[in-house]
């Protein structure tokens, strides 16, 4: 290479400027799944048949006569006929449904909760056909009087066709109806069916949750749709393009509360019946059935509630939602110049949810550390971490709700562009924060390390790719989420509103943006020709620039040059912006890591940070030097590094020590608070005496007493680990303690984190062993567990040894295409940097 020096492309360029009836331009680059913001570990699909096979009394509480099905498993390979395949014909489509379900909240004779339900679904007949095809799965159906699983019916004047064969298809996930004749073009139909589902603790479908309240268990009824599980609920058409009009009806004890999409409008003793939907996508319906209480305010005459445990409510953790949802609702009014277009806006926080959140419209679920906040449990990340995800979701009712992607390839268009106005609906919440700072550490720097990698991929895939649900759930990823620019107005959403788009109907509306305003684009480009490029091809440039000659060069910049042959080629030629220290060492750390430069010469960026104050450049380093421990730290280099970094971190620690009065006082500003729990956290771990007396006295005091904790909820995740890392087993065991005894998920996080810090092997290995009990840890949250473990040096070894002795469980559970499997194999594997290691993992 020629002499020169490197600067990194921040972000494709798109320079677009629109009129006063234009929404501002959006640059979209977004939150990592991985950080769970949002849609952070996606459900995935269950396989099979129900394993629920009970007698059926259906919603209205007649007995059904109990002639359950089971599904057919084929015996031969799959045909080429429709039902062998994932995707649903274009022969039929949906118009309303209407759906009864009756969940039980208690087990019945065989030890099982189920749900019973019965539904219709009116559909018009679009092509002519004999077959019917609908998703279906884990479910179970009375026979009608003529043996089959469902009843069709006629709407129209035209006679309807008798059922020849009706059957379950198991792998593809369809309830497949063959009929002795023709639908007709243009007439409508209708298909009722009766059916028994079980109401499992998977996270996924119609499932339950379970939490303590004053000793006494408590079942939670909820949903998770997304991607592929409406089907595991009732017979539906499950795929995004399928819009419809639900009316839901659910049946209840008459002490809880139930909760739909729509306004409930009619309550009775064991039943509430809801407003109709708008027409909507499966994946976005939701229902609950809960013993919650809420709390409420009204925003220009939209209700918004918010729903969580009793305790949770009268204890005010759903006051800090409450106030900001208001205003991050009228900034989006505002900003995409669209009115929210419902009469509610329900939030629901849940002991136990897979995801982080998810944007039901009307009635967005989350998990309890994602809406819950208490000022005296919960740190300024916490609260940063609520109001994100609240803005993420609420981004979505128009963009991803209103405006729907047709199939899931286009997922990113839906969470690239939600991941990017989170950030503006969080500074309208919290104008101090200076929040959009934070967008290139938690999503430029973030990304650009997956994105260097030759397993990385385009933002848009193409459609006949994407066909299984384990496909659909791996495009859930920072890809999709963070590698976005792109801009949106008003005339977008109305144009498409209640219809689904593909990611070039977006281009077109920016082209009539430029050609209404006289907006000069490069010369002979157009928008699809500046964007294609950033959305079809995968990756981001280099750039050299040759001092001498002025020359600048731009080519795929990848982690390992030697994979450059096994990926497609990519045509770069972006404009290169400004940069700041923390770009320049983030670039400075990929370019040696990738051979570009000398790793000698990175380290070099980090000589200065004993003069460095400021959050950002101290969080780009940390964040890249995490990889060199992971690569050293059971090395002969180890001690040096300690060494350097302990140096280093010094002046920081005696800064952060001076401002808060020998740490007394909370620091003023936002990302001030971040970077104290960086100058703790790595004193501590590379053994400043000082630091570790500080937390071991402060957890020793705790320990005396612990109806007084000492420690400020901004540092207690850093004085945990600390403290257990430098104790034993009595500092674990109060640790265990406080954790099953934390009433405040946010609290018991922090505690499930730090005690993965214990330098005791058998300790760790007894951890490991509490993530299979549901009853010691909650099923959302084993496989993070286990990566916590594993991110200790001296865990690494026995959670990978764990994971394979335990490896058929485990792939039941997490397998898959589901986020939290592929998040477990990363993080248990993450330090693998050697031939051998290499092996094992092959």
């Amino acid at each position: 290479m020629g002499g020169g020096f490197y600067i990194s492309k921040f972000v494709g360029v798109v320079g677009i400027v629109f009129g006063a009836g234009a929404v501002a331009t959006v640059i979209a680059l977004a939150v990592v799944y991985s950080q769970e913001v949002a849609k952070n570990e996606a459900v995935s699909p269950t396989n099979g048949g129900s394993t629920v096979k009970p007698p059926v009394t259906t919603p209205g509480g007649s007995t059904v006569v109990p002639q359950v099905t089971t599904p057919v498993i084929p015996t031969t390979a799959p045909s080429n006929e429709a039902w062998d395949k994932y995707r649903l014909p274009d022969t039929l489509k949906p118009e309303h449904y209407n759906l009864t379900l009756w969940p039980r909240l208690t087990v019945n004779a065989q030890g099982l909760y189920i749900f019973t339900g019965k539904s219709y679904v009116v559909f018009q007949c679009v092509k002519e056909t004999d077959l019917i095809l609908i998703h279906s799965n884990k479910l179970n159906y009375t026979k009608w009087g003529d043996d089959h699983l469902a009843k069709l019916s006629a709407l129209g004047s035209t006679p309807v066709p008798t059922i020849k064969k009706s059957w379950l298809q198991p792998t593809t996930q369809f309830l497949v109806l063959e009929l002795n004749g023709k639908l007709a073009v243009g007439e409508s139909y209708q298909l009722d069916t009766v059916f028994v589902g079980e109401l499992a603790d998977d996270l996924g479908g119609f499932y339950r949750s379970v939490y303590l309240e004053e000793g006494e268990e408590k079942v939670v009824a909820t949903t998770q749709m997304q991607p592929t599980d409406a089907r595991k609920a009732f017979p539906c058409f499950d795929e995004p393009a399928m819009k419809a009009i639900f009316h839901i009806t659910l049946l209840h004890p008459p002490t809880t509360v139930a909760l739909s999409n729509g306004m409930e409008h009619g309550q009775y003793f064991w039943r509430t019946s809801f407003d109709e939907t708008k027409k909507m996508s499966t994946y976005l319906l939701a229902f609950i059935v809960s013993d919650y209480d809420y709390i409420n305010s009204t925003s220009d005459n939209v209700l918004i509630r918010i729903y969580a445990r009793k305790k949770a409510i009268a204890d005010g953790q759903g006051e800090y939602a409450l106030n900001k949802t208001g205003p991050i609702l009228k900034f989006f009014e505002k900003y995409y110049n669209a009115t929210y277009p419902l009469p509610k806006s329900d939030q629901i926080a849940l002991p136990d949810f897979n995801a982080g959140a998810m944007e039901n419209w009307g009635l967005i679920t989350y998990r309890e550390t994602a809406l819950l906040y208490d000022p005296n449990m919960s740190s300024n990340s916490n609260k940063e971490r609520i109001a994100t995800i609240i803005a993420h979701e609420l981004a979505h009712m128009w963009f991803g709700n209103l405006v729907t992607l047709r199939w899931w390839n286009d997922l990113w268009l839906n969470e690239g562009f939600a991941s990017y106005v989170e950030y503006l609906g969080a500074n309208e919440a919290e104008p101090d924060w200076n929040i959009k700072d934070l967008i290139v550490l938690g999503d430029v720097h973030r990304v650009f390390a997956v994105d260097a990698l030759a397993s990385s991929h385009p933002l848009s895939s193409k459609e006949e790719d994407i066909q299984k649900p384990e496909q659909i759930s791996e495009l859930f990823d920072a890809i999709s989420y963070s590698k976005v620019r792109s801009s949106i107005f008003s005339t977008y959403l109305n144009t498409f509103a209640y219809d689904n788009t593909v990611y070039t109907d977006l281009w077109d509306h920016l082209q009539m943006a430029v050609n209404s305003t006289g907006t000069s684009l490069p010369t002979g480009q157009t928008v699809h020709s500046i964007m294609n490029r950033w959305v079809l091809q995968m990756g981001f440039p280099v750039v050299t620039i040759n001092t001498a000659t002025g020359m600048i060069n731009q080519q795929h910049f990848l982690l390992d040059p030697a994979t450059a042959g096994s990926v497609p080629p990519s045509d770069f030629s972006y404009s290169i912006p400004v940069i700041n220290r923390a770009q320049l060492v983030d670039d400075a750390f990929n370019l040696a890591r990738a051979k570009y430069i000398n790793t000698t010469l990175a380290l070099r960026t980090t000589k200065y940070l004993r003069r460095e104050r400021e959050y950002m450049p101290w969080e780009s380093a940390l964040d890249n030097l995490d990889f060199f421990y992971l690569m050293f730290d059971r090395s002969e280099v180890y001690g040096d590094m300690q060494a350097y970094l302990k140096y280093q971190v010094e002046p920081l620690f005696k800064h952060f020590e001076n401002i808060t009065r020998n740490w007394t006082d909370v620091p003023n500003g936002h990302t001030d608070q971040y970077n104290q729990v960086n100058a703790i956290r790595v004193a501590c771990s590379t053994g400043m005496e000082e630091c570790q007396t500080l937390t071991k006295g402060w957890y020793s005091q705790w320990m005396k007493d612990s109806a007084k904790n000492p420690i400020h909820p901004n540092l207690r995740t850093t004085v945990y680990c600390s403290a257990i890392a430098a104790g034993g087993a009595a500092e674990w065991e109060f640790g265990w303690t406080q954790f099953k005894a934390a009433t405040i998920a946010i609290e018991a996080d922090k505690l499930r984190f730090a005690l993965a810090c214990t330098k005791q092997p058998w300790l760790l290995n007894k951890y490991l062993e509490y993530t299979l009990d549901a009853t010691k840890i909650r099923k959302q949250d084993a496989t993070s567990t286990i990566v916590y473990i594993a991110s200790n040096v001296v865990g690494q070894s026995l959670a990978w040894d764990f994971m394979r002795d335990r490896w058929s469980y485990i792939f039941t559970q997490y397998g898959g295409g589901s986020f939290s499997f592929s998040n477990l194999i990363n993080g248990v594997t993450k330090r693998f940097s050697t031939e051998f290691e290499l092996k094992q993992v092959k």
